[in-house]
């Protein structure tokens, strides 16, 4: 479940988001994003660790009860999840901060649109991977 909840809210931001934050002004991008992952960077860090716990768990269980292919399904959640957690680390967590500095100080960033850009680039991908995930671990729980 918590697993749906990030990759729902990647979806959001992917197919709604990204789009009408191009529509903006950059003092209004900056304040809206900025905020946004404010809060975002506070609480979602807990139904992503959750998912990857919770996928970490369901292979190890599989694999020491026996069940091959349910083990493998979630393991191959695991390695999306990571893979996930890697992009953000890497290319969106960075934008978030210096978004949610320049929200917090009232300043508009000059490359606010370039930030946004970057962090937009990724999206698509997280989604996938988010997909992976949440496909892989359904059909490891049909597996059992």
């Amino acid at each position: 479940m918590t697993t749906a909840v990030v990759y729902g809210t990647d979806f959001f931001c992917a197919l709604v988001l990204r789009s009408a934050l191009a529509r903006i002004d950059d003092r209004a991008l900056t304040a809206t994003t900025g905020r946004i992952h404010e809060v975002a960077d506070k609480r979602m860090p807990i139904p992503g660790a959750i998912g990857v716990g919770a996928a970490v768990i369901a292979a190890g269980v599989a694999f020491l009860d026996g069940k091959a292919t349910t083990g493998v399904l979630s393991a191959a959640a695991v390695v999306a999840l990571g893979i996930w957690l890697a992009i953000y680390a890497r290319v969106s967590a960075p934008v978030n901060k210096e978004l949610t500095a320049a929200a917090v100080a009232d300043q508009v960033p000059g490359d606010v649109r370039e930030l946004q850009r970057t962090w937009d680039s990724v999206i698509v991908v997280r989604v996938v991977l988010q997909g992976i995930a949440l496909i892989a671990l359904f059909l490891a729980a049909l597996a059992v």
